[in-house]
């Protein structure tokens, strides 16, 4: 007989305890603001899109209101217009093809290549149309995609690429970041991200001045430097506060990296030998998620809350090309939909997992065995 219900002690996430460890600082900075007295567009957001850009290795950055505002501002201002296709993964959280929407554009999807979890090169390319306008490689949980293959095929058929780094903050190919690989790219600094702000944000990168331009004037109104709309626009800007608030966790980003990836390495040590699929091995990847793949999912899950009071995530149950809204008759992702019954995020945050590895592999372990 299993134990009954035991009360949550190992959290999935918990950003709060971020803010906690530097709240002296990111209450300074938040008392820099109102003692300036101004919070849209100001100072704040200007250094911070310096201090990302250079981080990323870009020549620009646009500060905006949130990652999904990132992406079709982003697209929007490479062109990409009401009819266009937009190729991109399914193993996505829905706000990729949402953003691909809003615009007017239609999102295609193509299936993850198994062993990578992220956009499947050969599918890109067989799915590629007259209508075909740009692709969207997802960095899924952290783990960068296949750029230059991507890249390769956008640039034989004269495609614009643009990256969803919604999870990617840091992460790598080479002596490259993600951000700095397509022709502009998307960031999310929702609160659970590795970088992340205590609310809503985002931002644009790219190193094309004219795109920079466009998104600039996307997320302020249509603005030109003399407040007259010269062209389409919204109100879509990151405000001065959040942006106080990633400059002063900005510095630590590589530094909670090399925390995540230690944990990684830990738990691919614990669960070696298990009948558990790992996630990919990546020397560039930063895991936003851990995610495991096994059988009999949701009841390892349940167990491992309810036995053990370990909460975890799934990211995602169902592929987004199984949404009522993205639904397409004769749409099959065999991949996508494999995992999506199978993926599993273990908790991996340093603030709430430091320590703790072991028992939550072993929890996982008893879990699995009580639940075939």
């Amino acid at each position: 007989m299993r134990p009954q219900k035991k009360p949550v002690r190992i959290q999935r996430a918990n950003p709060g305890r971020v803010f906690d460890q530097h709240r002296t600082e990111i209450n300074a900075a938040i008392a820099r603001v109102f003692g300036r007295g101004r919070f849209i567009l100001d100072e704040e957001v200007a250094r911070f899109e310096a201090e990302f850009a250079r981080y990323l290795g870009v020549r620009h950055v646009i500060g905006v209101s949130s990652g999904t505002q990132a992406l079709a501002f982003a697209l929007a201002a490479l062109g990409i217009e009401p009819g266009d296709e937009v190729i991109t993964v399914s193993m996505t959280f829905a706000a990729t093809a949402i953003a691909i929407e809003s615009i007017g554009a239609r999102p295609v999807f193509v299936d993850i290549d198994v062993a990578t979890r992220c956009m499947d090169p050969c599918a890109l390319e067989a799915a590629i149309g007259s209508a075909t306008a740009a692709i969207v490689p997802v960095h899924l949980h952290g783990i960068p995609a296949q750029m230059d293959a991507i890249s390769a095929i956008a640039q034989r058929h004269g495609l614009a690429v643009v990256e969803d780094c919604a999870q990617s903050h840091g992460a790598a190919i080479g002596l490259h970041r993600t951000g700095s690989l397509g022709h502009a790219a998307a960031f999310s600094f929702y609160p659970t991200k590795i970088l992340g702000c205590a609310g809503d944000g985002g931002a644009v990168s790219t190193n094309d001045a004219a795109v920079a331009t466009r998104a600039r004037r996307l997320r302020h109104y249509g603005f030109d430097e003399s407040g007259i709309s010269v062209g389409p626009g919204t109100n879509g800007r990151l405000d001065e506060i959040q942006a106080a608030i990633l400059r002063v966790l900005l510095p630590r980003v590589d530094q909670r990296i090399e925390q995540r990836r230690k944990l990684a390495t830990q738990y691919r040590s614990e669960l070696a030998g298990t009948p558990i699929d790992l996630p990919p091995v990546d020397d560039g990847a930063v895991y936003h998620q851990f995610a495991i793949a096994l059988e009999a999912r949701d009841a390892v899950r349940a167990d491992l809350l309810n036995a053990h009071g370990i909460d975890t995530g799934i990211h995602y149950p169902r592929g987004v090309h199984q949404h009522p809204q993205f639904a397409r008759a004769g749409v099959s992702l065999p991949f996508t939909e494999r995992l999506g019954h199978q993926l599993l995020s273990l908790p991996i945050e340093p603030e709430v997992v430091e320590g703790h590895v072991s028992d939550i592999s072993q929890a996982l372990n008893e879990s699995i065995t009580a639940c075939r």
